[in-house]
């Protein structure tokens, strides 16, 4: 078998995180090189076998020196340990990167279910009203609209809530029995990374430049079913619930089918098997 060769178009990831550093590894194992911009992880970047990029995106002077890439992947969370405003990293953060790059260049943007403000517990979609009520999702959203505005030729992939390895929601305060505070009876959107970098990956290769579309794997789960599997699976005492009225707080159903379309079959359709995989990998 002759030996793989790296393909001449880079990718460029903003946001090397806990998604970021799956679809790095997918992009490298099909020949792609792949460069990341990143504050502080330049040697363990360099070791997976990505080429770091030291720079952060509300230091426009270090933007300056990006390398070429014909696709960039933003996948930029949130850092509270960081100290910064999110708003900054957000909004400013992503201008700045905007103004960097050059207008030719394939834009994958990982947005959030949580611009949806729905609290009905409605079915919503990509034609769904956007009027979120906390103010994270209104972040998000300004920051969608800022993107619209700039690149409106950008894939805006709107993300529930990423699960799997060494990411299990609530994991210490159901090994030590703690109650979870809150309704228990409202809905969780979920996706396993896994699935969330395969959408990544089909963004790059076959979705049409300019969509929105919703990532989520199309079972929601009460929050009182997921956490009494995940104490069962981790082998924990019995999940326990402080009940708390949560009026007004989101509380919707992402319907993710116009991403179906295009062909993408998440693997873990539901967070039974998502959730019993990514178990046994974080407990191995």
């Amino acid at each position: 078998m002759s030996p793989l060769v790296h393909s001449p178009e880079p990718r460029l990831i903003f946001g090397c995180g806990y998604l970021g550093r799956v679809v790095a590894a997918r992009w490298l194992a099909s020949g792609h090189r792949v460069a990341a911009l990143t504050r502080d992880n330049a040697e363990r970047l360099r070791a997976s076998g990505v080429e770091p990029v030291v720079g952060d995106v509300l230091d426009p002077a270090s933007l300056r020196t990006l390398p070429p890439a014909p696709t960039v992947l933003y996948a930029v969370g949130f850092d509270r340990a960081a100290g910064r405003p999110m708003r900054d990293v957000y909004v400013s953060g992503l201008a700045n990167v905007l103004n960097a790059l050059p207008s030719h260049t394939r834009f994958i943007y990982v947005s959030s279910t949580s611009v949806y403000g729905q609290s009905d517990g409605s079915w919503v979609d990509e034609a769904s009203t956007t009027r979120p009520t906390e103010d994270s999702g209104k972040i998000v959203l300004e920051a969608e609209h800022l993107l619209r505005s700039e690149r409106p030729d950008a894939i805006i992939l709107r993300s529930a809530g990423l699960y799997g390895p060494h990411r299990l929601l609530r994991q210490q305060p159901i090994l030590k029995g703690e109650p979870l505070v809150g309704d228990a009876d409202k809905w969780l959107n979920l996706v396993h990374v896994s699935d969330a970098a395969d959408a990544v990956l089909l963004a790059d290769s076959g979705a049409p430049p300019g969509e929105t579309y919703n990532i989520a794997d199309g079972t929601p789960v009460a929050r009182r079913d997921f956490y009494t599997r995940l104490a069962e699976l981790l082998n924990a005492p019995t999940a326990k619930f402080e009940h708390k009225p949560e009026p007004g707080a989101p509380n919707r159903r992402i319907n993710a089918s116009k991403f179906r379309d295009l062909g993408w079959a998440p693997k873990y359709a539901s967070y039974r098997d998502g959730l019993t995989a990514a178990v046994a990998e974080t407990t191995m």
